[in-house]
């Protein structure tokens, strides 16, 4: 057995909702988890006792082909929490080895618990404490991490280096106090929705501030460009003095690597559970993956879930807090849920019900960013968004103009369905980064009237072969007319160069594709030239991009502003 991974973990996470450190460790087909988790377990709480920390508990899960090992720890040393996880690990392999665990007393164990007491005293930050304690006397959120602390969220919020803290008595209380939160999750769907919660928060007066894989943004405003869709990203909203309501994204890596943002919010969303990145962190299969998901109702007073969803159905079924279901097909609410709050589609009307008269909000032409109702995902993301803002108190008009006016700039959804009307030619960008998301743009595709439909195909290195073979799978669903197979070159994470195009037009051939219907090119940007200059009037481009959609998007705005024509040379 070996340590794959050893860290903190800092907030709610998928073990339990303690802060902590966690070990992941491998676990071959030959070797007994349960004789080494209890070897382990005894060396941690023998270890804990000796540095004075009794009071701190283990936890254990298993997955397939290995075990994490956590053990709690206050939050000024989690650091030295890592260290103490790894010597008891140590201390346990050997005595697997041996078959006699060394005595507390011995030289060897008396020097690694001397300087754990050592590394708990460097660390430890009795302001830091201090101020946790009172900031929930005060009943008010309690953030930390290696540079900052903070008391309260948003408006209400005031924050210190960890290293100059006040003492709790010079704390302005008064002015303390907590903003709504609302916690975003899923496969696919995530930064769309949060967006339009945005959009949806900014329209009843409010001043949102939401984090995602595209950055952090207050208002309008872009902030701080990047992917802060983990904790992190978190805690720059939720310290930023002009926000009043916070809208955070929270991705799977995040949750697994080092837990939630908060530990208190008034309510979290799951879009929808599929296949992506399984295999890391100890996840997969669904089921985990939507365990995963769920670690946000560790926070969450009130949960918004995907009724359609058959993984994360049941699993809603048994929470104890309440849940608004959200569904495309209002029959699949009525299965016997003891919460009645619905968010559905009637025809074409998204329809709120809060256990009072259903409330019509929108209908789906109304709504740019669902086509007309063709783009059936982001039906389903707007449902999902109303039962999240009716959580955060806005009102059914603020929904409602959300609705009406997100989507109609490329820039406020930047490579999310992003529709152009070009040159005689329709043409959608968007991001369908796997076989879920792939699946839902064809079939949104199909809905689309087109003479011929041309498709940009490409995945990152970070697959493994049958997540590739199912991404083709995927596209090839919807019988475009021609893909185009691009490179992506920075993002080959230990491939070949060429390779994914090759596998991935191998499993097209193997499922009927011509190969007359194939070509290639060597970058994202040359792939939508090459659709670009093969279009011609009548045609439906669908153009999937990940690492060059600035420079897609810009290429399509400076056509448009040439009045360019299917046809024509694509300067």
């Amino acid at each position: 057995m070996k340590v794959r991974d050893s860290r903190r973990l800092t907030g709610p996470n998928i073990l339990w909702a303690h802060p902590g450190a966690v070990l992941d460790v491998v676990v071959e087909p030959q070797e007994d988890p349960a004789r080494a988790i209890a070897a382990w377990r005894r060396e941690a709480q023998r270890l804990l006792q000796a540095v004075g920390w009794s009071d701190q508990g283990l936890c254990t899960r298993t997955f397939k082909g290995g075990v994490s090992l956590a053990l709690s720890a206050p939050i000024d040393a989690l650091y030295a929490a890592t260290e103490i996880n790894e010597a008891a690990w140590e201390v346990a392999v050997s005595s697997l080895e041996s078959d006699s665990p060394p005595s507390l007393d011995s030289p060897d164990l008396e020097a690694t618990v001397a300087r754990l007491r050592q590394e708990i005293a460097e660390e430890a930050n009795p302001p830091l404490l201090a101020l946790q304690r009172a900031a929930k006397k005060h009943g008010v959120a309690f953030l930390s991490d290696d540079d900052h602390a903070s008391v309260g969220l948003g408006r209400g919020s005031h924050a210190w280096p960890v290293s100059e803290l006040p003492p709790p008595s010079e704390v302005p209380w008064d002015e303390v106090f907590d903003i709504p939160v609302a916690l975003i999750t899923g496969t696919n769907g995530k930064t769309t929705t949060v967006r339009l919660l945005a959009t949806m928060a900014l329209s009843d007066g409010k001043n949102p501030g939401l984090c995602s894989t595209e950055g952090v943004f207050v208002g309008p405003d872009l902030v701080e460009k990047g992917d802060y869709a983990g904790p992190g990203g978190g805690r720059k909203v939720l310290r930023n003095q002009s926000v009043d309501i916070a809208i955070l994204e929270t991705a799977r890596g995040g949750m697994l690597r080092r837990g939630l943002a908060v530990n208190r919010a008034e309510v979290a969303m799951i879009t929808n559970v599929a296949e992506d990145h399984l295999g890391e962190w100890g996840i997969h299969d669904l089921d985990e993956l939507a365990e995963t998901k769920l670690v946000v109702s560790r926070a969450a007073e009130r949960l918004v879930i995907n009724a359609d969803d058959p993984v994360l159905e049941p699993k809603g079924r048994q929470l104890s807090q309440p849940v608004a279901w959200f569904s495309l097909s209002p029959p699949a609410l009525a299965s016997g849920q003891s919460h009645t709050d619905s968010i559905h589609l009637e025809g074409d009307e998204l329809v709120l019900r809060t256990g009072e008269a259903p409330r019509m909000i929108a209908k789906t032409h109304q709504a740019p960013m669902t086509l007309g109702g063709a783009a059936r995902h982001n039906v389903a993301n707007a449902l999902a968004a109303i039962g999240v803002a009716a959580a955060l108190g806005l009102s059914s008009e603020a929904m409602r103009k959300g609705l009406e006016t997100f989507g109609l700039k490329a820039e406020e959804n930047s490579g999310r369905l992003n529709r152009f009307q070009l040159g005689g030619i329709e043409i959608l960008v968007d991001f369908a980064h796997n076989p879920h998301g792939m699946e839902a743009l064809m079939t949104t595709a199909s809905g689309l009237e087109a003479r011929r439909r041309l498709l940009l195909l490409g995945q990152a290195g970070d697959r493994d072969d049958p997540s590739l073979r199912a991404l083709a799978a995927a596209a090839w669903s919807g019988r475009p007319d021609h893909i185009i197979l691009k490179e992506l070159e920075g993002d080959l994470r230990g491939r070949q160069l060429g390779e994914i195009p090759q596998l991935l037009a191998e499993e097209l051939t193997r499922l009927g594709a011509p190969p007359e219907a194939l070509s290639f090119a060597d970058s994202e940007l040359a792939a939508a030239r090459q659709a670009l200059t093969m279009a011609r009037e009548g045609d439906l481009l669908l153009l999937i991009c990940h690492v060059s959609r600035g420079e897609v998007l810009d290429l399509l705005e400076g056509l448009e502003s040439r009045n360019w024509q299917a046809g024509e040379a694509v300067p």
